[in-house]
Formats: structure tokens, sequence, C-alpha cells
């Protein structure tokens, strides 16, 4: 099962790239970055101090279209959850180990054509996936990362997609959900990135 799940993130992932590339051709412009790292929350990044590492369970809130709360550096084996604030979109954080040596900039990363941005998703560790002003629930893996090295956050749910539509699709395709909608949420600029630390 953990397989299969892996398999429908990973072509949900290049169906989703693969649109952002037609939708983004001719532009060199890269897509706007709005993460916010910080903030208050329970368990959240807004409770450790600068160059601190957290651990135990990080709450990670989504937005349109950002992640907030996401600590720099968190130890092996923290659990993250998400909890999407917003009132129309579904937003997921799927969470892939870059290889060693990977040193380029999430935003580097994030206008990735599809074949490069796939070569990477060998990586997918875990997938939670929350519907508007929802707790996610995880999809691939349990939101743990136990490996340490650096990891690219990302939500790849087309923008503007039904939100209901999207979660039905999800729970009974064998691939990724069709749905109409515009560009992945990464396109729009929610993508981050963490270092799992020993």
């Amino acid at each position: 099962m953990q397989k299969t799940n892996s398999l429908l993130a990973l072509r949900a992932l290049l169906a989703a790239t693969a649109l952002y590339s037609i939708n983004a051709c001719g532009s060199d412009d890269p897509p706007s970055v709005s993460a916010t790292v910080g903030g208050s929350g329970s368990g959240g990044a807004g409770e450790v101090a600068a160059g601190e590492v957290a651990s135990g369970d990080i709450e990670i809130r989504a937005i349109d279209y950002a992640y907030l709360d996401v600590p720099d550096r968190i130890r092996a084996g923290t659990t993250l959850s998400l909890t999407n604030a917003s009132k129309r979109e579904a937003h997921e954080l799927v969470a892939i180990k870059l290889p060693d040596g990977e040193t380029r900039a999430a935003a580097d990363l994030a206008r990735l054509p599809p074949d490069e941005l796939g070569a990477l998703m060998a990586g997918v560790r875990t997938v939670v996936l929350a519907a508007p002003e929802q707790d996610g629930i995880p999809v691939v893996g349990d939101g743990s990362l136990t490996e340490p090295g650096r990891y690219f956050l990302a939500c790849v749910i087309p923008t503007g997609a039904d939100p209901d539509e999207y979660l039905e699709q999800a729970a009974t395709s064998d691939g990724p959900p069709d749905v109409a909608g515009g560009p992945p949420h990464i396109a729009e600029g929610m993508f981050g990135e963490v270092t799992v630390v020993e």
C-alpha cells in the first residue's frame, strides 16, 4: 500500500508540474515566494528560538499559497502535521528528501521542468492532505521524517480545483486526480524546505 501511495504521489506531482510548465511557457519569471517561517502555534516553529532544532510534533499551517510555521531544522523522527487555514482550497504537504549534494534553493527546485523534478521524486517520504479549514490526513507515510538530510516541501494541487471533487478522486483514483483547475499551488509560491538532523 505504501508503494502504491508513493507512486500515486509521484504521478500527481509529475502531472501537476507538466501542467505548470505548459501554463508557464514563455515566462522566465520565477513563481512568487511567499512561504513564511515562524509565527505562533502549538508546537509550531514560532516556539523555537533562532538557531535551535525543533522536535516532537510540528504543526505546519497552510494558507493560499504558503506554508507557515516551518522550522529551519528539525530532529530526525519529528512528525509534521498540516492544518489548512484556507476557506476555499485543499492543500497538501509533500515532503521530498533531496539527494545528498543537492544545493539548489527551494525556489530553483520549484521551477524545474517536469523531467528534472520527476528525478527527485524517489525522495517522497510523506504526503499529508487537508480539506479547507481541516486538519490533514497522511496519505503517504505517517508525517514523520526519520532520515537526516534536506527536504523540499510542496503543494501540487491545481489552483482553484473543487476541494470536494479533488478529495473524492484522491481517495478512489489509481492516478492523479483529474480535476479542473489552474497551475499547481507550487507555481503560486507554495513550497519550502526543512533540514532534518540527527
